[in-house]
């Protein structure tokens, strides 16, 4: 099982895109995994019962939502294929001076946007009340604590304490208009998420934010040449995290 790789095929993105009720819900999530995270079993296998996911993937297959990889075949820009990890195209000299920058701004004022980012991103239309801030913390009470804060400045929250619990909550209420992705989860790295979301045709551009308790540059460099349009710092305060999402977003202030 471990040496099979499977690809999403048109119809199987169609599904959990549209939220197909037709498809089991479990489905739907393992095509979104598929997705995120690459296709390789051994991923599944981290969250789906080991005896039913054998079956399950050879299902999907009959229904023609994911085909199996024939070896040699795959593609360097196919998300199903190891080692296809893109990032955004940095100049190395950039990268360390877009690090060293982010750096210091973390230490002085605990927050950092990519202005080049930001420079390159449509304004949000939707007002404050309409636009959904996903919460992605494992700390109970960081989690309460910024949902207190996101949701005071009259944005709606929805939240998760995992990259499974992400990964759910995308697949039960759809994306959401910004992503506040804590670095380091149980089940997962947020780069990795940050990652995969990036090389996603759909979601490749939603603004993620990624919560550390880190700032040293070769963290911070990895997160700017993955896409992260910007970081904060715990613990932060409730003026400094909404400022960065009104900034993400092009919210007036």
């Amino acid at each position: 099982m471990a040496a099979r790789i499977y690809r999403l095929t048109t119809a199987g993105r169609e599904a959990w895109e549209g939220e197909d009720a037709a498809v089991p819900a479990d489905y739907r999530r393992i095509l979104w995994m598929m997705d995120l995270h690459g296709s390789a079993p051994e991923t599944l296998a981290k969250v789906f019962p080991a005896e039913m996911l054998e079956e399950w993937l050879s299902e999907l297959q009959e229904l023609g939502m994911i085909e199996l990889v024939p070896e040699g075949e795959a593609r360097d820009d196919d998300f199903a294929a190891p080692g296809s990890d893109k990032t955004l195209a940095m100049d190395r000299a950039q990268l360390r001076n877009a690090a060293k920058q982010a750096g210091a701004a973390l230490a002085r004022t605990g927050a950092y946007l990519s202005a080049d980012r930001l420079r390159r991103r449509p304004a949000t239309l939707k007002p404050p009340e309409e636009t959904v801030v996903l919460i992605v913390e494992d700390d109970p009470d960081q989690l309460a604590l910024a949902d207190l804060r996101v949701s005071m400045a009259g944005y709606k929250v929805r939240v998760a304490n995992s990259v499974n619990g992400f990964l759910q909550a995308i697949v039960d209420e759809g994306a959401p208009d910004l992503l506040l992705l804590d670095v380091m989860l149980p089940d997962g790295d947020g780069f990795d998420v940050l990652a995969r979301m990036r090389r996603h045709p759909a979601l490749g551009s939603l603004p993620i934010v990624m919560l550390t308790a880190k700032n040293e540059a070769a963290d911070i460099g990895r997160g700017l040449v993955m896409g992260a349009d910007g970081y904060v710092t715990k613990p932060y305060t409730k003026n400094l995290i909404i400022d960065v999402i009104r900034r993400a977003l092009k919210h007036e202030q």
